[in-house]
């Protein structure tokens, strides 16, 4: 899902203001897989014992027991912003990021609080064609 920045403010505002607990994952300047771990680290506070790769990223997504707020929050909202230039630069690195996002989805879907993500990237202006590279088909494995 793709969400125009402009609402992005108030979009966060209104999820926090509902009880939920949001993080926006700024990937700006991010050119490959150990800066995209970095600023994983960073943004969404991953405890120290994150390995930094696809699998650990899998199991803190899906294991979110290290959270201050684990069962307190009405709901978890990750805004993933500024990533067609990692898209760009490491599309299958971003293809597996997007696989790992949507498995951490797809797990919490039938629980509380559950996680949504949502992608967040300026409109293009000429045209919706314009916008990121197109996903490569879904990986089978995983890449460590």
């Amino acid at each position: 899902m793709t969400l125009h920045p402009q609402p992005l403010a108030p979009a966060l505002a209104a999820a926090e203001a509902a009880g939920w607990t949001t993080v926006r994952l700024d990937l700006d300047g991010v050119r490959g897989k150990a800066g995209l771990m970095r600023r994983c680290g960073e943004a969404l506070r991953l405890p120290e014992w994150f390995g930094g790769n696809w699998d650990a990223l899998a199991d803190v997504l899906q294991d979110l027991s290290w959270l201050p707020d684990a069962g307190a929050a009405a709901g978890r909202l990750v805004a993933v912003t500024s990533w067609s230039g990692y898209a760009g630069a490491r599309p299958s690195e971003w293809e597996t990021f997007v696989e790992v996002l949507e498995e951490a989805v797809d797990f919490w879907r039938e629980q509380e609080p559950g996680l949504t993500v949502v992608l967040a990237e300026p409109e293009p202006e000429r045209g919706p064609a314009a916008g990121a590279p197109p996903r490569a088909p879904r990986l089978r494995r995983r890449r460590g």
